[in-house]
C-alpha cells in the first residue's frame, strides 16, 4: 500500500537536480538509449552497461535491480518532461487555462517523447505497471506535481482551501487512460478537440 510519504519522496525525486554522481548519469543516459531503441522488455541490465561502458556491477551497485533502473529512467524524463511543461503554461493567467493547455501539451509532448511514446506505442502492456499504482509510481508523483500546482493556485487565486489531491489524481488518470487507449469519440490526436474536451470536462473539477 502506498502512502502520503511514497508520494512525496517521489516528488522529490522529480524535483531535485540530476544527480552529480557521473557514473549514474552515465548508466542513466545509456538506459534511455537502450530503452528507446530497444523497449523494456528485450532490454536488460547487461544490454544498459555495455552502452555505458561499465560493469553490470556497477550499475546494480546503483540501482539493484532492473526495474529500478528503469524506473530512475523514466523518472528523470518525467522531471524534464515536468520542467517543459511548466514553461508551456507559466505564462497563462488563470488555473484553468493553465489545466486546459497543460493537458493538450501534456498529450503532444508524451505521445512525441521517444522514450515514452515509443514505449506507448510498442509495449503498453509492460510500460503500464509504471503509470498506475503498482511499483514506483510514475502516476503518483504525476499526481503529486499536479497537487503542489493546484494548491498555489488557490492561494493565488483565492479559493476554497481544500485537499486538491482527489482532482489531480482524477485529471492524470483521464490523461494516462488517453494515452494508453487514444480510441474513442474524441480525436484526442486533434489539438483543438483535446483543448475543448479539457475546457468542458477537466476545467470545471476545479470547482468541484
Amino acid at each position: 500500500m502506498r502512502t502520503d510519504t511514497d508520494d512525496s519522496e517521489l516528488a522529490r525525486a522529480i524535483a531535485q537536480p540530476e544527480t552529480e554522481d557521473r557514473t549514474a548519469r552515465r548508466i542513466l543516459d545509456a538506459a534511455l538509449e537502450q530503452f528507446t531503441l530497444l523497449g523494456l522488455r528485450r532490454s536488460s541490465v547487461d544490454d544498459v552497461a555495455k552502452r555505458a561502458g561499465v560493469s553490470r556491477v556497477t550499475v546494480f551497485r546503483r540501482f539493484q535491480t532492473k526495474d529500478k533502473l528503469v524506473e530512475a529512467t523514466l523518472l528523470r524524463e518525467l522531471g524534464r518532461f515536468f520542467q517543459r511543461l511548466d514553461a508551456a503554461v507559466a505564462a497563462l493567467p488563470t488555473m484553468e487555462e493553465r489545466v486546459v493547455e497543460g493537458f493538450v501539451v501534456a498529450l503532444r509532448h508524451t505521445r512525441a517523447h521517444p522514450l515514452f511514446g515509443g514505449l506507448l506505442r510498442l509495449e503498453p502492456d509492460v510500460v503500464l505497471p509504471y503509470l498506475t499504482v503498482q511499483g514506483g509510481s510514475s502516476l503518483s508523483a504525476t499526481a503529486a506535481y499536479l497537487t503542489g500546482h493546484l494548491r498555489r493556485a488557490q492561494q493565488a487565486e483565492g479559493r476554497p482551501e481544500e485537499d486538491p489531491g482527489p482532482v489531480a489524481e482524477l485529471m492524470v488518470r483521464v490523461a494516462v487512460s488517453f494515452l494508453l487507449n487514444p480510441a474513442g469519440c474524441i480525436a484526442m490526436d486533434d489539438e483543438e478537440q483535446a483543448r475543448a474536451f479539457a475546457r468542458r470536462y477537466l476545467a470545471p473539477l476545479l470547482n468541484a
